[in-house]
């Protein structure tokens, strides 16, 4: 049996009822399992981990920026913790009987399809980074949701999916395999 996890950031530890969204998002698929969850309202953020095969934890990666897309604006947010994006980070992180690679290949199939169906620019991080300057999550998340319009005019900044522009309440999305 094939297990990945993932281990998604949501930019938003204060609102009970936008994090239960988020966690049903995830419960609501067959053949994921969400294994632990924490909120932190000072850093206004909440991590979740989730696991099931590459099918199942793509259809709750998809259910949970779905939701957080509809609930967070990040024009109004406000945290300790650096943020680029509502669902700020995605990792995919093989556990049993998958490869590095085949989560590497997830990530960038998500990717592609969080950028199609949300106008959101998508940043591919860690083992599915497509060049070395985006191997680091730190390194992509220098200057946060405030300073991504500006980023985003460089060049060097062109996302790996999406528009080379900020999606107006949502940001951008990092996502990856480690």
């Amino acid at each position: 049996m094939a297990v990945i996890e993932c281990v998604p950031n949501v930019s938003e530890g204060r609102r009970a009822d936008v994090i239960d969204a988020t966690l049903d998002a995830i419960r609501s698929v067959a053949g994921v399992r969400l294994l632990d969850h924490s909120s932190d309202a000072s850093h206004n953020r909440s991590v979740l981990t989730l696991a099931g095969d590459a099918d199942a934890v793509r259809a709750a990666v998809l259910a949970l920026f779905d939701i957080a897309l509809r609930s967070i604006d990040l024009r109004a947010h406000r945290g300790e913790h650096p943020r680029l994006g509502a669902v700020d980070v995605a990792p995919f992180i093989p556990i049993e009987g998958v490869t590095m690679a085949e989560c590497v290949e997830l990530a960038r199939e998500v990717g592609a399809e969080i950028a199609a169906r949300h106008g959101l620019p998508v940043f591919l991080y860690e083992e599915a980074a497509t060049s070395p300057s985006r191997r680091s999550l730190e390194d992509i998340r220098r200057g946060e949701f405030e300073g991504l319009a500006t980023n985003l005019a460089d060049a060097d900044w062109a996302p790996d999916f999406g528009p080379a522009q900020p999606h107006p309440s949502a940001g951008a999305a990092v996502v990856g395999a480690r």
